[in-house]
């Protein structure tokens, strides 16, 4: 399966991953998003927010497609945080409920870090998850693939 790499000019990409999360997109400040297109059908998107220079950024993560996910854009994506925009680590969150998504998130090498309790507006508690750039299994930074 070919999927098409989308960035997001227009904000369009990153407020369909917000409604595909049931969130609003306001707590979105500066970001960087793309999606990801199957036949002309959006089937996932990937926002780094939360930005710190040289240090981490922040992913959330929407996908209506469980395929969308290949390696060539996992090297992407990854190379985009740790290279593009040079981060040690890659913080997310995922809700305790999510058992598929956390599940997920840790098969690419995100590990728990921490618990936040009571987190989300309805009471849900949320997995702190992160990834050091030392640890990613999908790209070694020098241009080769890892296998």
């Amino acid at each position: 399966m070919s999927y098409e790499i989308l960035p997001d000019i227009s904000g369009d990409i990153s407020r369909w991953v917000c409604r595909g999360l049931n969130e609003n997109s306001e707590w979105l400040g500066e970001n960087i998003t793309f999606g990801l297109a199957y036949k002309n059908r959006m089937v996932g998107g990937l926002i780094f927010h939360d930005y710190t220079p040289h240090r981490d950024v922040w992913w959330t993560i929407y996908s209506c497609d469980k395929h969308w996910c290949n390696r060539i854009t996992l090297r992407r994506m990854f190379a985009v945080a740790f290279e593009y925009l040079d981060c040690r680590r890659i913080n997310l969150l995922v809700s305790e409920s999510n058992s598929h998504c956390l599940d997920f998130v840790q098969r690419l090498g995100f590990k728990k870090e921490g618990l936040l309790r009571h987190y989300r507006e309805n009471g849900e508690n949320c997995h702190i998850l992160g990834m050091l750039r030392e640890e990613c299994p999908w790209f070694n930074f020098l241009g080769e693939k890892n296998e």
